[in-house]
């Protein structure tokens, strides 16, 4: 579905992301994660067209982004940055009815398929009784839940998500990426997110990359991946990480630095 060939992404005279290839299978919840700054976020605005790649490609279905317009690429993938912001007066369902413009016309007006989609979302997203609620009155978790339903409503095949649970306590984070996985299962949305956690993305993915100062360290399925050597090489923690007897991923319980 997904396949990033070989690119690479530079800032003035610095690369920062080089010759990374991976690719997603449809359906799939893939996280990123890694050190603080080893590229992590730059990789996902890459994917989804935020950023212009110096070397390489990425396409969607067999198809080169570069050569899909803003509104197609729009219509297949979206993208929620780390903190998202909506005017204090707009309420849950007019930030979700943006989710609809993509696919109208310059100063088209919403149908009623368009409303009956955006209720579907705010349903979806569990948002109902906040649907005339300002987004600056709502909690951390339902404000996240707001933008994650203005996501569905526009539809896409693929969400892209960077570090969904920053600024959010532990009830709010477990709240949204619950909230993605249900997505993923009754839709069959593929998602790729960013994710600090790494018992958040041994228990939520599907497979994992691991970035290391802007190259692929590795990539694979959670119990490949999520392994002491591999916290020991690329966080420069020991580590002990167990198997439960009613839980197939890997728990990760962190020591103390390695010597």
């Amino acid at each position: 579905m997904f396949e990033v060939n070989s690119i690479s992404i530079q800032y003035d005279e610095k690369q920062v992301i080089k010759d990374f290839s991976f690719t997603i299978n449809e359906g799939e919840i893939v996280s990123i994660i890694g050190p603080n700054g080893s590229g992590k976020s730059t990789l996902l605005k890459a994917v989804s067209c935020q950023m212009t790649c110096k070397t390489g490609s990425v396409k969607l279905n067999g198809i080169n982004l570069k050569s899909m317009k803003p509104k197609q690429i729009a219509c297949q993938m979206c993208m929620l940055s780390q903190k998202n912001q909506a005017p204090t007066d707009m309420t849950v369902y007019d930030l979700v009815a943006y989710g609809r413009y993509p696919h109208k016309r310059w100063f088209e007006k919403l149908t009623n398929d368009d409303r009956d989609i955006i209720q579907w979302a705010i349903d979806k997203t569990h948002l109902t009784a906040y649907h005339d609620r300002t987004v600056a009155s709502l909690s951390g978790g339902e404000s996240q839940r707001a933008w994650i339903a203005m996501a569905l409503a526009q539809r896409p095949k693929i969400l892209l998500l960077d570090e969904p649970t920053t600024y959010l306590d532990i009830s709010h984070q477990h709240e949204v990426l619950e909230l993605v996985r249900e997505l993923n299962l009754d839709m069959g949305m593929t998602v790729m997110m960013v994710l600090h956690d790494l018992n958040q993305a041994a228990h939520y993915s599907d497979r994992v990359i691991v970035v290391q100062d802007g190259e692929k360290a590795m990539c694979g399925t959670v119990e490949q991946v999520m392994t002491a050597k591999m916290i020991r090489e690329v966080y420069k923690m020991d580590s002990e990480v167990h198997y439960s007897s009613t839980e197939q991923k890997p728990r990760i319980h962190l020591l103390h630095t390695a010597r």
